[in-house]
């Protein structure tokens, strides 16, 4: 699972929002080196035929308070699972098939469980750049105010070869740094999943940094930093 996000103002982030076709991303950016679940974040999408940033909250399901506002449902959704994306029914087959998004970051953190509890925590940030994560996305209309809100999820695959001894669960859908890709995954009119199946295979497309901390939210290093080698350029399946 991917369960905090380092959006750092770096520049290697503004550098990607800018190719991504957003216009002064550093004033509409929502930074913060630790973003947990339920946060608003900021996520690239199109809407309408335009690339947009918007805030949205980073929990997929969300449910509407009286009056006004929406709360993150029961329902944990802050991760959507690769194997959920094609089961129709499920809650993220619809928004991978007709909204996707792309939550820029500079890393990512993850928890090691050992019989239920925390056993480690450890942080990894791009060491050369910045990473685009794969992200599915849903528009709310307020039954009573109307208000339009925004929500996220991180699509999460199964625990990448070189990160298992980090964390053996899961690793988030790292998107490759290729214009062609990016547009095609951020394209509204592409409905047809299938031609992502490629991407759901885990793949380092960059050099990570990683590093074990005390707590998430003040990761304070209590190890030395590690590296983690980028894996060599793959074909398209």
């Amino acid at each position: 699972m991917c369960g905090r996000l380092n959006i750092s103002d770096d520049p290697f982030v503004i550098e990607i929002l800018a190719g991504l076709g957003i216009a002064n991303p550093r004033a509409e950016m929502r930074f913060g080196r630790f973003k947990k679940a339920t946060d608003s974040i900021s996520i690239v999408h199109e809407e309408n035929g335009q690339r947009q940033l918007s805030d949205a909250t980073w929990w997929l399901l969300l449910d509407p308070q009286p009056g006004q506002g929406f709360k993150p449902s029961k329902y944990t959704s802050f991760n959507s699972r690769y194997d959920k994306l094609h089961v129709k029914g499920s809650a993220a087959y619809r928004p991978f098939h007709y909204s996707r998004c792309i939550i820029v970051v500079k890393g990512f953190g993850e928890t090691q469980f050992v019989q239920g509890k925390p056993h480690h925590y450890y942080d990894f940030i791009a060491a050369d750049g910045a990473l685009c994560l794969g992200g599915l996305y849903k528009v709310w209309h307020h039954p009573d105010s109307g208000q339009k809100h925004y929500s996220c999820s991180v699509i999460t695959l199964p625990a990448h070869p070189k990160l298992r001894r980090y964390h053996d669960k899961a690793s988030p859908l790292i998107l490759p740094p290729n214009s062609a890709e990016l547009d095609a995954w951020l394209d509204s009119t592409q409905h047809d999943g299938g031609r992502f199946t490629h991407l759901l295979i885990p793949h380092l497309y960059q050099r990570l940094a990683a590093v074990q901390i005390d707590k998430p939210s003040q990761y304070h290093p209590v190890s030395e930093v590690t590296y983690i080698a980028k894996d060599p350029p793959r074909n398209r399946i």
